[in-house]
């Protein structure tokens, strides 16, 4: 899709969500009716603009949680709200709770909540939902009125007493004849009846029980008007004695708009289910609701006697297509790939997306191996026709490896993890095929188990070691900084590249330790070279989105620098444009602490992610670098030529700096150089070296 086209459907999207937003707001303030989110796991709160009004709070001065909103309720109401919530997380049910609170200026309000919890697959409940109405003034008007006839009378409210016996009505008030069209001499010849359809003596009969137990009852009604339109309506009922006759007085409000409220809470709810159990990329089952069905499965063919197969399906080489051509036609790739998929299946078999490119199949009644090669190799077929994205006609194969239960397992956890063997083992034959589970290949599963345990024996000792690589100014030919990179020295097998051991400390968590390790030996080697009087210029070094989640990594990242007296102006730190886009919100708030602290920001490997130019604004960033696959065809090929020169555009549109990755002929140096790109990194100058080779080259600069 071209990028005009695509701006625009963007720029439609995000006006249309606003007109929705502004909608939903006009309803809460019209209504008095503010709405809210708990989460019940970490017990913090998201509340409207109407909320926080209703509550007397203001808006970013707290932050809302269950506790915030107990500390408002009145002592005396404090148990009963507590019993209510209680009741709604156990029912499921949309459950109604009327109190008082205290608004933080003092005063006092009542209010009205009405409230559903939604659960998780496990049946826990995970949030509830709600909305809050202040009904001070309906509350008011209870209390007082016999003394306040003519404001019931002149009241916007529907006010009306009814005969206890009869049902037939006695009196109603200006607001009630306005809302049902309706004289009052008209209305003493009605009974409820002829007001509210959907009423029936039944319904009369559980509301008389309550009003004789409590003396009150609260009641959701639909009233129909004269000309037979129809709306919803809240009723308040009391018993009283109204000219010597046994009456209750009924406090009616339009509700229409809460309902539609309401309708929202509930449509929300359904979305964030189905979000809960679906990937939201192609609609497939996620690996919580695969799981659950894999064990749904298990419990069926027990009974049954009947076999089944588990696929595990990994398309070959997609990360290049996402390297070299972009998330978003990566995005398309997959989407497409899981239709054909679903088309191979039969109605019975399920289909889910693990993550990535990773796909798994539940085979039902697979008899024998006949059956499932069978199926597999259509699978395997569909997958590799041609996909067309764009500008691109892409030919992408799969790997597939199948178990069988009960044959190879009775779990699901091993099912799983043994079809997962048999898809690596299908990868190390030449891809584009299927392997069946056997037990040779748990031997392959254990070497990487080896080399897991091996990457934790080398982190413990400390056999990680930083290579430099540097980044020359293409013009004078000086050095302005280097990026560090890891590399691991085996006692035994010598240097070993990070492409042989990252993804599998990435997998398993271990990368942090890793960087960690990186980031102090950079550090230390900087600050010694500069009190040496040597002048290595800026440190680039990596950084990882799982860092950046952490919440302390600003704090530790100043304390490294602090112990090793490495000045802020020294340090630049890359984070790929990938990464950015996963969480773009927590990145802009991380990455301007670390601007803040005076650390320059450069995104790493531009032009092969997804970015919201939107987001790339509000990023503190001070560089781009152009991805390597990007100039490892220039100037020759005129699509990586036009990408290049469109970075270089726009990097210098918003006054940032400027490194071109992966330069290795002069071809490409002076194809930079002529487009404005003067800051250059690639073997056309040097290799990651060693920390004492930059020494030398340091020195001997400095000789110069």
């Amino acid at each position: 899709m071209p990028s005009d086209t695509l701006s625009k459907n963007l720029n439609i999207a995000i006006q249309t969500l606003k007109a929705k937003e502004g909608s939903f707001k006009k309803i809460e303030a019209i209504s008095n009716l503010g709405s809210w989110e708990i989460d019940l796991i970490t017990k913090k709160s998201l509340w409207s603009d109407q909320t926080y009004k209703i509550y007397g709070e203001k808006k970013g001065a707290i932050e809302p949680n269950l506790e915030l909103f107990f500390s408002h309720v009145i002592p005396e109401d404090i148990q009963r709200a507590k019993e209510t919530l209680a009741l709604a997380l156990q029912s499921g049910n949309v459950t109604t709770f009327e109190c008082t609170i205290r608004k933080s200026n003092g005063e006092k309000a009542n209010i009205l909540m009405s409230g559903q919890a939604i659960f998780d697959h496990t049946g826990l409940p995970i949030k509830l939902l709600g909305t809050t109405q202040d009904i001070t003034q309906q509350v008011s008007l209870r209390a007082h009125s016999n003394e306040l006839a003519q404001l019931i009378e002149y009241s916007s409210n529907e006010i009306y007493i009814v005969n206890y016996h009869t049902l037939q009505y006695l009196y109603v008030n200006k607001g009630g004849c306005d809302a049902l069209g309706y004289t009052k001499k008209e209305f003493l010849k009605l009974t409820v009846f002829d007001t509210n359809p959907t009423l029936t003596q039944k319904k009369v009969d559980t509301l008389k029980a309550a009003l004789s137990k409590k003396g009150n009852a609260l009641n959701f009604t639909i009233h129909q008007r004269k000309n037979g339109s129809r709306y919803h309506a809240q009723a308040y009922i009391h018993t009283l004695t109204y000219h010597g006759v046994d009456a209750y007085v009924i406090f009616d409000t339009d509700i229409s708009d809460q309902k539609e409220v309401e309708e929202l809470l509930k449509e929300q709810t359904k979305k964030l289910t189905h979000q809960a159990h679906h990937d939201t990329l192609t609609g497939l089952p996620n690996r919580t609701l695969f799981k659950d069905r894999l064990a749904q499965t298990i419990i069926a063919s027990n009974r049954s006697g009947e076999k089944f197969a588990l696929l595990f399906i990994d398309l070959d080489h997609f990360k290049k297509i996402n390297d070299s051509l972009g998330h978003h036609v990566g995005d398309e790739v997959l989407i497409e790939s899981s239709k054909r998929l679903q088309k191979a299946l039969r109605a019975e078999d399920t289909l889910a997306r693990l993550g990535g490119d990773e796909f798994t199949v539940i085979l039902k009644d697979i008899k024998n191996i006949q059956g499932a090669s069978t199926a597999t190799q259509k699978i395997i077929d569909s997958i590799k026709k041609p996909i067309k994205v764009a500008k691109h006609t892409l030919y992408v194969s799969s790997s597939v490896g199948i178990s069988f239960f009960p044959d190879d397992a009775t779990n699901g956890h091993d099912l799983i993890k043994f079809a997962d063997t048999a898809m690596y083992k299908a990868k190390d034959e030449g891809r584009d095929s299927f392997q069946f589970y056997s037990s040779e290949m748990t031997t392959l599963a254990f070497e990487r188990v080896v080399m897991e345990n091996s990457i934790r024996v080398a982190i413990n000792d400390m056999q990680f070691v930083v290579y430099y690589q540097p980044q020359i100014h293409a013009i004078n030919e000086t050095l302005t900084g280097m990026e560090a990179l890891v590399r691991w020295k085996h006692p035994t097998l010598g240097i070993i590249p990070p492409g042989n051991f990252i993804s599998i400390a990435e997998e398993s968590g271990l990368i942090m330790d890793i960087d960690h390790i990186v980031m102090h030996q950079a550090m230390y080697q900087f600050s010694q070279w500069y009190k040496e009087g040597l002048n290595p210029g800026i440190l680039s070094l990596n950084l990882s989105m799982k860092q950046l989640e952490k919440k302390d990594f600003v704090k530790k990242l100043l304390d490294t620098m602090y112990i090793f007296d490495f000045q802020p102006e020294w340090l630049e730190l890359e984070v790929t444009e990938g990464q950015v886009m996963s969480n773009p919100s927590t990145s802009i708030q991380k990455l301007n602490e670390i601007s803040n602290a005076g650390i320059e920001i450069a995104i790493d490997d531009f032009g092969t992610g997804y970015s919201s130019l939107a987001y790339l604004k509000k990023l503190p960033l001070d560089k781009l670098k152009i991805d390597q696959s990007f100039i490892k065809d220039i100037p020759h090929d005129e699509e990586d030529a036009s990408i290049t020169k469109a970075i270089i555009a726009l990097g210098k549109s918003l006054n940032l700096k400027l490194v071109a990755e992966g330069v290795e002929t002069k071809e490409q140096k002076e194809f930079l150089i002529e487009n404005g790109c003067f800051h250059i990194q690639g073997y056309f100058y040097s290799r990651p070296i060693p920390a004492d080779e930059i020494a030398r080259l340091l020195k001997k600069s400095n000789e110069i």
